[in-house]
């Protein structure tokens, strides 16, 4: 097995969600997923036939009519297979690889050839071999996108959304405030405020669109980075503040917003979602669930186990995995050997990855999502291909494990700006409502660190209740030295007060 320089990786990486020709072919898309993992066989299959006509020969020895007939023979079969196979491995004569039909027959998983196909072997859907290898996936043809990079508007053969200039500037909006939200929330964490917190910067589009694209009635169970859907859920951004300052145990009524409280433990949420769905089910409400999780999260087997249960039960769920490209400090082609989307397949169910740095294209997949789950088709698992433009908490440091000019490439993909020079180009906003929008920024800034001045200081001592029912020795053991070495702060002198009154 080759092992692929961390350079080799970031670059694979910086090839992200790329722009016009990733929507192009994204048409692609369905019949790239009649086709993968059969690379190994395609390319060993000319060898039998070869094999066959060695031994053929080796036999007859003479007749030279004979040993003709029986190579071919058994050659032309295995051949004509192979080529159907791997034919999208090769490229066109003039070097533009054959276009994937998005209804191509999955029996003979061959592709038509068509003239606007520009796609090469490199970033064909079944061809690139490197990104496979490697686990990155970013094969641009399987994007589903509706907004460039550059803020033009696009349109995709299977998803699409027909939204108002006020919802789209309600849109831009979210973003921006969420934003502001989580940018104060970090620098409160780095004055001491808080005990740690998880910044969204980057995935604003994937959390705000597939947050929108919900029903009130929906349920939703999010891990805890998902700050944007809390927004859209109408949870109190400051209850977020007092869970992360130790105060509170998340703060909200979860029943009352249909939004459940953030879990730590990784993936454990995906089951519970699982199981909230096949309940819904069994009640017969006209609802579907959503479970977020991240890339990390994706190798955890309760991820597998909420795969399977929901598949076997038809359970109304919509499994919204954020790639972020990151699980701390651990790339993403070290948890997967393919796009983690179509790992969907092997369960029973579809699954589709979407610029995640797009909007549009996060809420036009997740509403159809979810509305296949409401009318009782079963599970569906998104993608949304994104970047963690941020640490992953606090605590952690990610100029130790990725470069510069990796993070300078998807801030070119930036989702608010994405959306901004779409509302501007097409002169669907103007200068006063970007004006406001600021003005709202700053008095969300105000607010939040009014709220944060307000809240207790957390209860140093709560953490020894509740351990047992009936109370243990050597709990009450710890919490009497802990409570020591507290108390010691207080009454230690000050020494150099000390000396300064002496003198």
């Amino acid at each position: 097995m080759t092992v692929e320089s961390t350079a080799a990786r970031s670059a694979a990486r910086r090839s992200g969600t790329g722009g016009e020709r990733a929507t192009r072919a994204a048409t692609s898309g369905k019949a790239a997923e009649n086709g993968k993992g059969e690379a190994p066989e395609s390319a060993s299959a000319p060898e039998k036939p070869r094999k066959t006509a060695a031994k053929a020969a080796k036999a007859t020895g003479s007749a030279a009519k004979s040993p003709a007939k029986a190579p071919a023979k058994s050659a032309r079969k295995p051949a004509s297979k192979s080529t159907a196979k791997a034919a999208p491995k090769a490229p066109a004569k003039g070097g533009s690889a054959a276009k994937t039909s998005p209804k191509a027959d999955p029996k003979t998983r061959t592709r038509a050839g068509g003239a606007k196909a520009k796609t090469s072997a490199k970033t064909s859907p079944k061809t690139p071999a490197k990104a496979r290898a490697n686990g990155s996936g970013q094969d641009e043809h399987e994007l589903v996108q509706l907004l460039t990079p550059e803020g033009e508007r696009v349109s995709h053969p299977e998803y699409d959304v027909d939204l108002s200039a006020e919802e789209i500037q309600g849109l831009y909006r979210d973003m921006v405030l969420t934003r502001r939200f989580d940018a104060e929330a970090t620098a409160l964490q780095r004055q001491g405020e808080l005990g740690l917190w998880a910044s969204l910067l980057g995935q604003e589009a994937a959390q705000i669109g597939s947050g929108r694209a919900l029903h009130p009635d929906d349920y939703v169970f999010p891990t805890y980075r998902e700050h944007g859907v809390a927004w859209c859920r109408d949870v109190d951004p400051t209850m977020l503040l007092g869970m992360f300052r130790g105060v509170n145990n998340g703060g909200w009524d979860p029943n009352s917003n249909n939004f459940h409280l953030y879990t730590i433990v990784i993936g454990s949420q995906v089951l519970h979602a699982t199981g909230y769905a096949m309940g819904v089910a069994k009640d017969g409400a006209d609802s579907a669930v959503i479970a977020y999780f991240g890339d990390g999260a994706s190798s955890q087997g309760d991820v597998a186990e909420a795969f399977t249960f929901s598949a076997v039960y038809n359970a109304p769920v919509v499994f919204f995995c954020q790639n972020n490209q990151w699980a701390i400090s651990e790339p993403t082609e070290r948890q997967s050997r393919v796009p983690i989307y179509q790992r969907a397949q092997g369960f029973g169910f579809p699954g589709v990855r979407v610029d995640g740095n797009d909007v549009l294209a996060c809420l036009a997949v997740t509403k159809a999502a979810v509305e296949r789950a409401r009318a009782g088709e079963g599970p569906m698992l998104i993608e949304a291909f994104t970047y963690r433009m941020g640490a992953h908490t606090t605590s952690d440091d990610p100029t130790r494990y990725r470069t510069d000019e990796e993070r300078a490439a998807w801030e070119a993909k930036d989702p608010i700006q994405r959306l901004r020079s779409y509302l501007e180009n097409e002169n669907l906003a103007d200068a006063a409502f970007f004006a406001r929008i600021e003005e709202e920024s700053e008095a969300m800034g105000r607010h939040v660190r009014e709220a944060i001045r307000t809240m207790p200081d957390p209860d140093t001592m709560a953490i020894f209740e509740n351990v047992y029912a009936d109370g243990h020795a050597l709990v009450d053991e710890e919490r009497a030295q802990f409570a020591e070495y507290q108390a010691s702060f207080a009454t230690e002198p000050d020494s150099g007060a000390a000396a300064v009154e002496v003198n």
